[in-house]
């Protein structure tokens, strides 16, 4: 079942959300917080899962841990009972695209994403290819990338402000059949009310609360922390470096999981998990 049918099929409505316990939101917080495995070897990324065992459910493999050591570092994950997350942000010809999306749901991964930006026949032709797949992965389509601000999209020849420029990808896939995305935390709101109750948004960008203004090295632009990005109607939450380069990432992914707990709405779900 899609993640996006499972979402609607398995919330349900807690009356009174301030006598839910503690607990119980610690449990739907970790099945909303993806861990992003940036690491540049299988072996950093079996070490880094190994430390956060038990504490998180969801992992992302993207393009520096993909291009280092292949599809293999995949299998021992889903063979762990996690979910992963494939973020290779599919942008080619549609041809090309659809036999990728394809290829990736072989994989037993639970997310695959794709560029808004390739167009309105490859958005097609990648949900296409997975009109026939048994238990396919969640398609989403990456919007603006968080490290790009109004100057940059200037730069890249966009008069637009980042925020008009997701609406009007996010209607074209739409268009396509796609109700999955990837956004920024200060479009969140937007999409929410474009794609309603049945619509995931992954949203990376996230700090926690206290962590500061982003540093010269961290090149994340249009961020926030985990609660206002819930309470916005985020989906699921990524969330990289605050995790994995914490001296205890087990500990700061605890303390990420505690912020979120705070924020989960009223209306929890009950599995997000394959």
């Amino acid at each position: 079942m899609p993640i996006s049918d499972r979402l609607n099929s398995s919330v349900s409505a807690v009356p009174h959300a301030d006598k839910v316990p503690l607990a119980d939101k610690i449990v739907a917080a970790r099945q909303r917080l993806i861990v992003a495995l940036d690491v540049p070897s299988a072996a950093a990324s079996h070490e880094l899962v190994n430390r956060l065992e038990g504490t998180c459910q969801w992992f992302k493999v993207g393009l520096e841990l993909f291009t280092a050591a292949g599809p293999v570092v995949i299998e021992p994950l889903v063979a762990r009972g996690h979910s992963v997350f494939l973020d290779l942000k599919f942008h080619d010809i549609p041809n090309t695209v659809a036999g990728a999306v394809r290829s990736a749901a072989t994989l037993g991964v639970r997310m695959v994403n794709v560029h808004a930006a390739g167009g309105p026949a490859m958005l097609s032709a990648a949900k296409a290819a997975l009109d026939d797949v048994a238990n396919p992965p969640e398609l989403l389509a990456v919007t603006v990338l968080t490290s790009m601000d109004a100057a940059a999209l200037r730069a890249a020849g966009l008069d637009r402000s980042p925020a008009h420029q997701v609406e009007l990808l996010a209607k074209m896939c739409l268009a396509a059949g796609i109700r999955g995305f990837v956004c920024s935390p200060q479009e969140v709101a937007a999409l929410r009310a474009l794609t309603g109750p049945s619509g995931i948004l992954v949203v990376p960008g996230i700090r926690p609360a206290g962590s500061g203004a982003p540093s010269q090295i961290d090149d994340q632009k249009r961020i926030a922390t985990p609660a206002y990005a819930l309470q916005q109607g985020a989906s699921f939450l990524v969330v990289g470096r605050p995790i994995t380069q914490a001296p205890n990432p087990a500990e700061a992914a605890e303390a990420i999981l505690a912020e979120m707990a705070e924020a989960i709405p009223s209306e929890l779900p009950q599995s997000l998990s394959p």
